[in-house]
């Protein structure tokens, strides 16, 4: 045993009582990291005869990832200070379940399974997760949990970037045609708005005003609204009712805009002559560059966040459409996600890193997480812990974060790829896992990492 020692207080905030030792204070030799302190704790437990539980370890609200005379060292404390540790469940490796193949690359995926249905009540209940992809070929696909291909929605004249469950009956989806479509994706009980004509896997809605690929949406079912962002430098809002929107007319010289296969797709795609076309609610313009990222925040939904590649993070009151704060950063952001129980915006940027920051102070950046190394273009959060999130780059990989920690918990690579294809998209569901898409033209599935049992 390492003949320095510290003193520390170990305690938890789990609510477990089975996970709680005594808050008498112990010595511990400085040379202990992550698993000879979880090995302490397993001991007080009582657990030695059992599996032992792995365990995290945070001093001051950060992870350690060291060893503690390393810490101290970095820190500028000596082996007298007292140390306050806390210890959680700790977080297990996302183990790969399967992957299956494409038509084209995949450009955006969402997940929505019973349990998130059952939670609201206005939606169809549905019996098993099914996973929404948006791809290359300008087609939106639904698929069971197997990999099998359940519905095709074909409308769009170019690639979908975005594409995102508005309900168990219906989806959103957005493309490099410019347009924002809504598609009936299962049967509804009762009618709901007027599109009872509408024929499941078609198109009931046109959504138009965007002068420019549009690259990224987001849904709140419960203001049933949607945002999305273009390459015109505009963040667009609609309803998920479609006849709460302005009608407008098909233009006369949209055509000229596409190729002759394009022309035909569409012909094919939009044979009913009552297909609905509307004009946003409103359109928030203030970037002086392409939107790459919307969302909504995680606990009001009068305000949401769009970044670009001006550099910004524009913060949007959706009641009076005016920007109430701009953040500058150095950098061309990606990606954007609200964490609701840190209370923080992680941004993915062009430069390869992630950034974490308090939508209410001035600063951009409170906090830098380093380890991709290409761009940071999708982000998704953990459905089980608010402090984790996952990242997708276009170095071909999947990371986990923790907010607390400066690191990457796991790095997920593809499965039997000889390359590294960029990937687009990832999505985190507490049922299905973590599910991404790329170049490679496969959706992946992670088993997410929930809290070690």
């Amino acid at each position: 045993m390492d003949a320095a020692q510290v003193k520390i207080r170990l305690f938890t905030k789990e609510e477990d009582e089975s996970l709680h030792v005594s808050d008498a204070p112990l010595y511990v030799p400085v040379s202990l990291k992550r698993y000879g302190l979880s090995e302490v704790v397993n001991h007080l437990l009582e657990k030695d005869t059992e599996a032992p539980i792995p365990f995290d370890f945070l001093i001051d609200g950060q992870l350690l990832r060291t060893s503690i005379d390393e810490y101290l060292v970095q820190n500028g404390l000596s082996s007298e200070a007292f140390l306050n540790v806390e210890y959680t469940r700790a977080v297990l490796p996302p183990s790969f379940l399967g992957s299956f193949n494409n038509e084209d690359w995949v450009s955006s995926v969402d997940v929505i399974n019973p349990q998130s249905v059952a939670a609201t009540s206005s939606q169809v209940p549905i019996t098993d997760a099914k996973i929404l992809s948006g791809c290359y070929d300008g087609i939106v696909r639904t698929y069971n949990a197997s990999g099998q291909v359940e519905r095709q929605f074909v409308g769009h004249s170019a690639p979908v970037k975005a594409v995102k469950w508005v309900s168990s009956t219906r989806v959103v989806s957005a493309g490099n045609d410019r347009q924002v479509r809504l598609w009936k994706s299962g049967a509804e009980p009762v009618a709901v708005d007027d599109d009872e004509d509408a024929e499941l896997g078609k198109t009931y809605a046109i959504l138009e005003g965007h002068k420019a690929p549009v690259v990224t949406l987001d849904v709140h079912q419960g203001s049933n609204r949607i945002i999305s962002g273009a390459y015109d430098n505009t963040v667009a809002v609609w309803s998920t009712i479609q006849s709460q929107m302005a009608a407008i007319n098909v233009h006369a010289d949209e055509d000229k805009y596409l190729s002759s296969a394009s022309k035909k797709r569409r012909k094919m795609a939009v044979q009913d002559a009552t297909l609905r076309r509307r004009a946003p609610l409103s359109v928030l313009d203030g970037h002086t560059q392409q939107v790459e990222g919307v969302a909504f925040d995680a606990r009001d939904a009068s305000v949401a966040y769009s970044v670009s590649q001006d550099h910004t993070i524009k913060t949007w009151d959706l009641y009076t459409g005016k920007c109430v704060d701009t953040k500058q950063t150095g950098y061309s952001l990606l990606s954007v996600l609200p964490l609701a129980g840190p209370s923080l915006l992680a941004t993915g940027s062009s430069a390869r890193h992630i950034n974490l920051s308090d939508p209410r102070a001035e600063e951009a950046t409170s906090k830098r997480l380093v380890g991709h190394t290409n761009f940071v273009v999708s982000l998704a959060a953990s459905p089980d812990n608010a402090n984790l999130f996952s990242s997708a780059s276009h170095d071909g990989t999947v990371k986990v974060w923790d907010v607390r920690g400066e690191k990457p918990l796991y790095t997920i690579t593809r499965e039997g790829a000889d390359t590294k294809p960029k990937l687009f998209g990832v999505a985190w569901d507490p049922v299905v896992g973590i599910v991404s898409g790329g170049s490679d033209k496969k959706l992946q599935i992670n088993k997410g990492t929930d809290i070690a049992k």
